[in-house]
């Protein structure tokens, strides 16, 4: 297959090196220094669960004059969802699909928005990684996608994907049920993130402080309950599993809203709490806690303190 990565940050960066290094065709959107890092000396991978790699890739600035690709891996901060969609119009063909991993329930609404309908499948990326430096990708933990297509089907660009992953040796899953996907991953990073940030600690010290843990377990409880509003099935014990789920991560795990925050980046608060919060008052579901979450980082949303 030939497929795009928009944006090689820690998600991109390592699952389409993974991917190039099987010998798919790969052009990656990506921009300064770490573009240059990319084209100069190859996209290195350093991992603690593959190991250290170096593969070349087709690193660019621009996706004009490309050829067509045959899917895409949506990658981009979900602040940047409509302008990196715009970028990706030129090697858009009849039936190119694109696959946010990004973080929020959304995303996929904005892209079919921008590029059309049909055009989004759903996705989660289950992994730890970052960009440790231009041109180099640090991966720590997991590794596995989730996807499919809105609408239930198991059409034929999703199982070419779906075997491309898995070629490239990436623990992945073709889901009919999607959506709930996204929502899962939603109430655990959601979570995760509200509290890391909040707190200025990993979740170590987050499940050690019973008041900070109940929070965690308040985030869960309230966006569970806007995913039955908003009509999405998720299973009677889905808080439960959540908790056990984060119970078992590494004690020292952060999360990149916080790793955001403590650089002074930009947030994805949007898609997480604020989208949350919105979604409460438009169902008339309380959500005090991601509220109080949303407001406190509100002024840092921007980055530099606004």
């Amino acid at each position: 297959m030939r497929i795009a990565i928009v944006g090689a940050g820690g998600v991109g960066g390592y699952f389409g090196a993974k991917l190039a290094r099987a010998g798919e065709s790969v052009v990656m959107l990506a921009r300064g220094a770490h573009r240059d890092a990319i084209v100069r000396d190859g996209l290195q991978v350093r991992s603690a669960v593959d190991g250290d790699f170096t593969v070349k890739v087709d690193a660019v600035q621009s996706l004009a004059g490309q050829p067509p690709v045959d899917m895409a891996l949506f990658c981009v901060k979900s602040f940047d969802t409509r302008v990196a969609a715009e970028a990706l119009r030129p090697v858009l063909g009849p039936a190119t699909g694109v696959v946010s991993l990004q973080n929020g329930v959304d995303n996929e609404e904005i892209l079919d928005e921008v590029l059309g309908p049909g055009r989004a499948l759903g996705g989660a990326a289950f992994v730890f990684s970052t960009i440790a430096s231009p041109g180099v990708i640090a991966h720590t933990l997991l590794g596995r996608i989730v996807f499919g297509e809105l609408d239930g089907r198991l059409s034929e660009r999703a199982t070419r994907l779906r075997d491309a992953l898995a070629r490239a040796g990436v623990p992945v899953e073709l889901s009919t049920d999607v959506r709930r996907v996204l929502w899962e991953k939603y109430l655990l990073i959601s979570a995760q993130a509200g509290t890391t940030a909040l707190a200025r600690v990993p979740i170590g010290v987050i499940r050690e402080t019973p008041e900070t843990w109940r929070m965690y377990r308040q985030i869960v409880e309230e966006l569970s309950a806007l995913a039955r509003a908003s009509g999405v099935t998720l299973t009677a014990d889905v808080v439960d599993t959540i908790m056990k789920g984060a119970a078992a991560l590494a004690p020292t795990a952060y999360s990149s809203l916080h790793h955001d925050l403590v650089l002074d980046r930009p947030l994805e608060l949007e898609a997480l709490h604020g989208h949350a919060v919105r979604l409460g008052e438009r169902f008339g579901v309380p959500t005090p806690t991601v509220f109080a979450v949303y407001a406190a980082l509100k002024p840092h949303a921007t980055g530099s303190r606004g």
